[in-house]
């Protein structure tokens, strides 16, 4: 894998991973909850052969700072600094479950900075039903900083409405990649959020569930590279 490294963005250093060619279009890739930007290595390579690509550690994750304090509005605005930083600027935003839900609000908020948006998925902004717990902290160290988790669960249980409210501001183009059944999101709420999404569609890939990257690469490629605008 490409070697990390580190760019300060407000009050924390996130660490990232970069491939491609300089002058390529960018792509920025935002893992799921308890990943790091390593959990794209399996189709890293093949947008990378048409892209500059960037995969990013979230706060509380991975080689990024951990301070201790997490949400989904610190995440996006990670993100937003993260491109204002490196100078990026029409991007293809994708991200994976709390990723998506990130990429979605960056894309909400400032939607002159993406392009494309591909929601893999998404963690809809949707109270949970029946609501989640935090389960306890394991033994051991973790991968992740386990309070990001304990403030997804909560943000999960009552996210802010205005999360969903803003769903039709987004003006990029969005593809939303459903697992199918065997996911534990439920995959009419998916549905739903592409319907409200002025310009999306939904593709789902029966049988991969929700780590669709990573259980089905081949088809997860095949959806978002016809979904994204030929090289030049």
């Amino acid at each position: 894998m490409s070697d990390v490294r580190k760019v300060q963005v407000g009050d924390v250093r996130l660490a990232y991973r970069v491939w491609g060619e300089e002058d390529a279009p960018p792509v920025v890739l935002l893992h799921c909850l308890g990943e790091d930007g390593e959990d794209w290595r399996g189709v890293v390579g093949r947008l990378a052969g048409t892209h500059r690509v960037f995969a990013l550690d979230q706060r509380g994750h991975g080689s990024s700072d951990w301070p201790g304090e997490y949400g989904f509005a610190r995440w996006r605005d990670d993100a937003i600094g993260f491109l204002q930083a490196l100078g990026l600027k029409r991007v293809t935003l994708i991200g994976h479950s709390a990723g998506a839900l990130t990429a979605l609000l960056v894309a909400a908020d400032r939607p002159e900075l993406v392009d494309r948006l591909v929601l893999e998925e998404a963690a809809p902004p949707l109270p949970a039903a029946p609501p989640q717990e935090a389960p306890e902290q394991p033994a051991g160290p973790q991968a992740f900083d386990w309070r990001a988790k304990t403030a997804v669960v909560a943000e999960r249980n009552a996210p802010d409405p205005q999360w969903w409210e803003c769903l039709p501001r987004i003006t990029a183009p969005t593809l939303v990649i459903a697992g199918g059944p065997t996911s534990h999101i439920p995959q009419e709420q998916l549905a739903e959020m592409a319907d409200v999404i002025p310009d999306a569609s939904l593709v789902t890939v029966e049988g991969a569930g929700h780590l669709v990257h990573e259980e089905r690469p081949g088809e997860f490629l095949a959806a978002v590279t016809s979904f994204l605008p030929a090289p030049r």
